[in-house]
């Protein structure tokens, strides 16, 4: 890409909130969307004039009995009307309701830009005043082509993504590709889209800033993470023209082909700077890049890679989250005993940290077979998880995933010594039940949102967010 272009002007988009059960009262739209869009097939038909002003879209998904009359009524009193290709051989609906009315929807898979290309015609012999294409895939190599349509159509009535996670991040790039709207769920996630609130929030829709770079956090899943909405945060205080896009990988060796080694993504126009590789792929990922730094060597575990020059480096921030985060606290690990619960790419690389840092750590884990790996490499003693008492532990690290569900529990916190430290790397929308509990003690306590937050802010100080990129947890 040549230096100081950028992918898109600056513009507003418009926000399309999507409803997928009945309104039940007037404040359901809290964020004044320019469309409200009823998913009937979801919520049944009801009237969305008492709820909201703004222009008002049917959308009727499926093979559902008495469509068409559906469809008709529905033009009564909505604005808008989402047709799809079998509907456009019907004269009575292409009479009643006129292109000005009309949005065209093909939804199914593609495989090839050909495929894509079929399909737009089929939509476009109709006139209408939105276009709109919807990728059923399971690939994310596949996720590319509506990014790759909307980059070269360049059109104000055409807007194209991927469906369900897979599809996220297409739906926040679309915009900067040129589509008109962003669709976001008003409390459910409809397709898997995005809510509105995240939408605004996480990605500052309706503004569209121009942006020359792309960062990421690939991961299965990533969905709750925080890193979009603090890394974009970022960028807009320091004014750099970039975006942090959420990759939900299931395969991840398809993803890092298509996307990188092909250059599937620059492909549309930006460089891309980092990404952030998250559970399940930590271990997976490490062989992807040409080079890895030393840390990622010995522990075989990745979470950040970075692109300097053409090439890829994996690293990992790990460490430096939590020993950031111990610093800040006022805590030394030095001649301390550390008890690291998780033997995953996390734990291995927390535990070879605060073993540099000069503490005395035993790995802990529920089965040995991955214990196995972290013992070779680490040469670290090990005790399973069913015999492991954190009494006598100076600092304890939960690395399980252990703690996302209510009431979980990776060790009986009861059983910590009163001056412990612990670090439980789980967050969520509240404080897991391990750290209320030693919260509860007044015990030191970090948990994620402490190691992703200081993460954040020891990029931004150094004018260097990309390191940041590494902070989902």
């Amino acid at each position: 890409m040549a230096e100081g272009a950028s992918l898109i002007r600056e513009r507003n988009a418009s926000l399309v909130t999507t409803v997928g059960r009945t309104p039940g009262h007037a404040a359901v739209l809290p964020h004044a969307p320019d469309w409200v869009e009823l998913r009937a097939d979801a919520a049944g038909d009801c009237d969305l004039r008492p709820f909201t002003s703004a222009t008002t879209l049917y959308t009727l998904r499926g093979v559902i009995a008495e469509r068409r009359e559906r469809l008709l009524r529905a033009a009564a009193t909505f604005d808008l009307i989402d047709l799809e290709p079998a509907d456009l051989t019907d004269t009575l609906l292409l009479q009643r309701i006129d292109a000005e009315r009309r949005v065209i929807t093909w939804r199914g898979r593609a495989r090839t830009m050909d495929d894509l290309d079929a399909a737009l015609r089929t939509i476009r012999r109709v006139p209408a005043r939105l276009y709109r294409v919807e990728v059923d895939t399971p690939r994310s190599s596949e996720t590319l082509l509506p990014m790759a349509l909307l980059k070269r159509e360049q059109r104000s009535d055409l807007t194209a993504y991927a469906l369900g996670a897979i599809g996220l991040w297409t739906r926040v790039l679309a915009p900067r590709l040129g589509a008109p709207i962003v669709f976001g769920g008003n409390d459910e996630r409809i397709d898997g889209m995005l809510l509105m609130r995240q939408c605004i929030g996480d990605y500052g829709f309706p503004r569209i800033d121009p942006i020359d770079e792309i960062f990421g956090i690939v991961g299965d899943p990533i969905l709750r993470s925080l890193s979009p909405r603090l890394h974009n945060a970022g960028f807009r205080s320091l004014g750099r023209r970039a975006l942090y896009l959420p990759f939900h990988v299931s395969d991840f060796a398809n993803f890092w082909t298509a996307m990188i080694e092909e250059g599937g993504l620059e492909a549309l126009g930006v460089r891309v700077g980092a990404l952030c590789v998250v559970s399940p792929h930590k271990e997976i990922a490490v062989s992807a890049p040409p080079v890895r730094t030393p840390m990622v060597s010995r522990t075989r575990s990745t979470n950040f890679f970075v692109n300097e020059g053409g090439v890829w480096t994996a690293d990992t921030t790990d460490p430096e989250g939590v020993l950031l985060t111990l610093r800040e606290r006022g805590v030394e690990p030095r001649n301390r005993r550390v008890a690291v619960v998780g033997c995953g790419g996390s734990g291995r690389a927390i535990a070879a940290a605060l073993q540099q840092a000069g503490a005395d750590v035993t790995l802990v884990n529920r089965g040995f077979d991955r214990a196995s790996l972290a013992i070779r490499l680490l040469q670290l003693p090990f005790v399973p998880l069913a015999s492991f008492s954190p009494r006598g532990y100076a600092i304890v690290v939960n690395a399980t995933p252990v703690g996302n569900r209510a009431g979980e529990w990776p060790f009986d916190p009861a059983s910590l010594g009163d001056d412990a430290v612990i670090i439980d790397l789980v967050y969520g929308a509240a404080p897991t039940a391990l750290v209320t509990a030693t919260r509860a003690r007044g015990q030191i306590t970090i948990d994620g949102r402490d190691v992703l937050r200081i993460l954040g802010w020891y990029a931004e100080d150094e004018e260097m967010i990309a390191a940041a990129s590494g902070g989902g947890i």
